[in-house]
């Protein structure tokens, strides 16, 4: 069943002025449950927009979005509620960060849903413990903290509220590569152990094809494609005329390619990148002129 569902979407910023731009433009989309979606596209290509749409943060200029089966913005009434199923971390949210404590600031959704006092420290204490923020830390204000710590803190305020989908918009970005390896991990673990639907927008296509299973592309406000992983990377060449960069393990496979070796275009991660090289040195597939340990 498809929680996220788009019916000809169009958003227009500075509609009626000299400064009209469509953002997104007729997009017909279904997103099912349970899935891990990458969102890519160049700088501009209306991704972000997108995903503001999916918990009511704007309203269509054309179009409908479908939460769960319930359409935004038919009755305002209904809104808030709907909100809730959705969780938006945006870009650097640590920036977010307000309260007095790491509990305080964890609780807070949680708080404005309306929750009980034993129901909002379960859910902050478990949460809390996801994503490695120790008892003694929540009693700390969150200011003390590092920068990727703050940013747990500031992704588990979010998931406490648990949503039916939690969205990230380049959740990594800014952080060391021990940090990126970090909280992404932990938003993988987050949806392997609750299963509901996790979209993550990143440049990075490292990060990307790593993550998800699928990957929704935007390109000039229109939907390029939405299919899984491997379809997606299969279309390299054309990914690269957008300005998106392949992983670079992609690269150095289609280099290989048409330097004649017998390999498939669809390789995109290096465990599977060496998963067929063992499989081809064991078949003996390698041109001579190719040399190999």
């Amino acid at each position: 069943m498809a929680i996220i569902k788009t019916e000809n979407l169009t958003y227009i910023y500075g509609d009626g002025t000299p400064f009209r731009k469509v953002a997104v433009d007729d997009v017909n989309l279904e997103i099912d449950e349970g899935e891990m979606v990458g969102i890519i596209g160049h700088t501009g290509s209306g991704k972000s927009t997108l995903i503001q749409h999916f918990n009511g943060l704007l309203k269509p200029t054309s179009g409908s979005v479908l939460i769960d089966g319930e359409r935004l913005w038919d009755d305002k009434s209904k809104l808030r509620p709907v909100r809730f199923k959705v969780g938006l971390v945006f870009q650097y949210p640590e920036y977010q960060l307000f309260e007095e404590t790491c509990y305080k600031d964890i609780g807070f959704g949680p708080k404005n849903m309306g929750l009980d006092n034993a129901e909002v420290d379960r859910r902050i204490k478990e949460t809390a413990k996801m994503v490695g923020i120790t008892a003694d830390m929540l009693d700390k204000s969150p200011f003390e903290l590092s920068g990727g710590q703050k940013r747990r803190v500031a992704i588990a305020g979010v998931m406490a509220m648990e949503p039916k989908v939690l969205i990230l918009d380049e959740p990594a970005s800014g952080l060391d590569p021990k940090g990126r390896d970090q909280i992404l991990g932990l938003i993988k673990e987050y949806h392997r152990e609750k299963k509901n639907t996790v979209l993550l927008v990143s440049h990075s296509m490292e990060d990307i094809a790593k993550n998800v299973s699928k990957i929704l592309v935007m390109n000039k406000a229109k939907l390029y494609c939405y299919d899984d992983t491997r379809t997606v990377f299969h279309r390299a060449a054309q990914l690269e005329e957008m300005g998106l960069a392949v992983p670079q393990i992609t690269r150095v496979f289609n280099r290989l390619k048409a330097m004649g070796l017998d390999i498939g275009d669809d390789v995109y991660t290096t465990k599977y990148a060496k998963e067929l090289l063992l499989k081809l040195l064991a078949e003996k597939k390698f041109n001579r002129g190719i040399e190999t340990d």
